[in-house]
């Protein structure tokens, strides 16, 4: 049985760095209420999320991910380059405790020996190439470095003279380095790590990168970027990026070496010196990034050529230090619930439950809880929403607590207007899901009669503008855990009255 297991894992991980591009979600730990590992997975599996980066290799993580086929990228944290790059029998350790201990349960496809090493931590630099030579003889030892491929993540600024793409070079400082790590790419046939932001690149530029050139959305001709010595026209940012790599690579001789890009995203949310960090736009680029990666679109230096790409990422990291920007990468809340809408259909089997034409409305878990009786308040009474299951001893009264009573109205109200832009936000305390809320014999509009399940599901539908919360207040208040069913009764009869 365990040796089928492993050609199973042999098998499941053959697949060619040619094949066709894949979308990932990097997992970083930067936060107050991580959700557990079992969580983090119950997640991925909802979201159809096959490629996952770990920026560890956190034992409990690994093990979570045994037998569900996802497909992980584990790492070498950067504090520990020096030790491994300067003995192979501490690279031999290091795959022995995280690699080979999980394998073939848990699909480790490849490595990341630390992150922008170059740009970040140049006194490690000496010893990069090493510690990539070293993980590799230990995979090569245990058979597995045809299905484990070991690289290292670079930041795009590496890059000189990216515009045009032609011209670029990397860092010639750094030529030392860069060139024993692609001949060792080269020769074990791994990839090019990539971190690429638009993001940094458009704030960057002081006004010369259009946001829309940024963002992947449509261009005219005439505001396109052309390459003058190739005439390639670049509609994007990313395109451009990645094609300088190739670029790059090529003027060091290196023209065979596929590109993987580790990180890329947009910010949810700044400060007041980051105006183009907002929800609509971090929708806009990872929703138009993920399209153009899954539909193999290339580049125009490569077009056809694959560019498989993690999203950086999954979670908002609210630990993180500097900017407000630095916590607002995620596609998720620690909770599970969705940051913002992503507009994925026709965009493949990734966030597949994006796709579905059953959403839901439900109360933010993190919401003020003054400003959710509010909302609850006038979604049960000038809102015209039948709250009666919500009574005492009715089927929606339990669990008694305003964030799901207000998911139940919320929901309600949403459902009852035909899901339309601005019905589901209430002041910014609401959020659109695809995961069904209906719960034991309470069952929500809009569910078919279906119950549902506990994680958050990506949204769908447009982001809706705020509600406006005012008029008659039906008086619907959770106070204490009970709630007081006459003066509902009575709220909602004598508001219903007034309203009409």
């Amino acid at each position: 049985m365990a040796i089928l297991s492993f050609l199973l894992y042999l098998l499941a991980i053959s697949v060619s760095v040619y094949g066709d591009a894949f979308i990932g979600v990097n997992i970083g730990t930067d936060i107050t209420d991580i959700p557990s590992p079992t969580d983090i997975v119950a997640l991925l599996k909802a979201q159809s999320i096959q490629h996952v980066r770990l920026y560890d290799a956190d034992r409990a993580m690994l093990l979570a991910l045994a037998h569900t086929g996802i497909r992980v990228t584990v790492s070498v944290p950067s504090d520990q380059l020096l030790g491994i790059g300067q003995s192979n029998a501490t690279a031999a350790n290091w795959v022995a405790h995280n690699v080979l201990a999980h394998v073939p349960a848990t699909n480790i496809t490849a490595i990341a020996v630390g992150s922008e090493v170059l740009t970040t931590l140049p006194n490690v630099a000496p010893v990069l190439v090493s510690a990539l030579e070293f993980i590799h003889s230990a995979l090569v030892a245990a058979n597995l470095d045809q299905q484990i491929k070991v690289s290292t993540p670079h930041s795009s600024s590496l890059i000189l003279d990216s515009f045009p793409p032609s011209q670029a070079f990397f860092n010639r400082t750094w030529d030392p380095v860069m060139v024993p790590l692609l001949k060792f790419l080269q020769s074990t046939g791994s990839y090019l790590m990539l971190n690429v932001y638009p993001y940094y690149d458009y704030v960057q530029s002081n006004g010369a990168v259009p946001l829309d050139y940024a963002l992947f959305r449509p261009l005219p001709p005439t505001r396109e970027a052309v390459d003058a010595n190739t005439l390639l026209h670049y509609t994007n940012v990313f395109d451009a990026v990645v094609d300088a790599a190739y670029f790059a690579m090529s003027y060091l001789n290196f023209t065979n070496i596929p590109i993987l890009v580790t990180e890329s995203g947009w910010p949810s949310k700044g400060d007041s010196s980051e105006p183009d960090a907002t929800p609509d736009n971090a929708n806009t680029y990872n929703s138009n990034l993920i399209r153009h990666v899954l539909n193999n679109t290339g580049t125009p230096k490569h077009p056809g050529v694959p560019i498989s790409t993690y999203i950086y990422e999954l979670y908002n990291e609210d630990l993180r230090t500097g900017p407000v920007s630095e916590q607002n990468w995620g596609l998720f809340y620690a909770n599970g619930g969705p940051v913002y809408t992503l507009h994925l259909t026709g965009a493949g089997t990734v966030f597949a439950n994006d796709t579905t034409n059953q959403t839901f409305c439900v109360a933010k878990n993190d919401a003020d809880t003054k400003m959710l009786q509010a909302a609850l308040d006038w979604a049960c009474g000038p809102g015209k929403v039948d709250c009666s299951p919500l009574l005492q001893g009715q089927t929606c009264y339990e669990p008694d607590n305003v964030v799901q009573h207000a998911t139940y109205a919320f929901n309600a109200y949403y459902q009852k207007t035909g899901k339309s832009l601005g019905t589901c936000d209430f002041k910014g305390v609401a959020i659109v899901t695809t995961t069904n809320p209906s719960h034991g014999s309470c069952i929500f509009p809009g569910s078919g009669g279906k119950n549902g399940t506990s994680i958050n599901g990506t949204t769908q539908a447009s982001s809706p503008a705020s509600s406006t919360i005012s008029g008659c207040m039906s008086q619907y208040y959770y106070k204490g855990g009970y709630f007081i069913s006459t003066l509902i009764f009575v709220a909602l009869i004598l508001c219903e009255v007034f309203v009409l």
